[in-house]
């Protein structure tokens, strides 16, 4: 990431709210903050839809390493990204229809187990 000055990285001016920015190039720069933040409570919604497989997989090796001993909401459609939390749970028509881990949601043959064979 560059600046019309040749500035880069983190010195880089993205300017009023980077509308200049790519949606992947928003995403890692909002993923960089949480990262320097380092804060107890993380909000992910969707964090790395707009990533492709490659830079995804990378991001969220180090999101999982971040998120050991934190609380963290994560909404997310593709449920590989959040497969490997504690504690899940399933909203339908906005209200809980189950929780659990990834392993007894998928035991239990509800609603996540059918999205979770579908997009396996």
């Amino acid at each position: 990431l560059s600046d019309h000055n040749g500035r880069k990285g983190f010195e880089a001016h993205v300017g009023d709210r980077g509308v200049k920015l790519s949606g992947g190039q928003r995403q890692r720069i909002a993923i960089a903050r949480v990262m320097l933040k380092d804060a107890p409570i993380l909000i992910l919604d969707e964090a790395t839809s707009a990533l492709d497989s490659e830079a995804e997989a990378a991001i969220q090796e180090n999101l999982y390493k971040l998120m050991q001993g934190k609380t963290v909401i994560a909404i997310a459609h593709r449920l590989s990204t959040i497969a490997a939390m504690d504690r899940l749970v399933v909203m339908d028509k906005g209200r809980i229809i189950e929780e659990g881990s990834h392993e007894e949601l998928v035991a239990k043959g509800g609603l996540y187990a059918q999205l979770w064979q579908r997009q396996s």
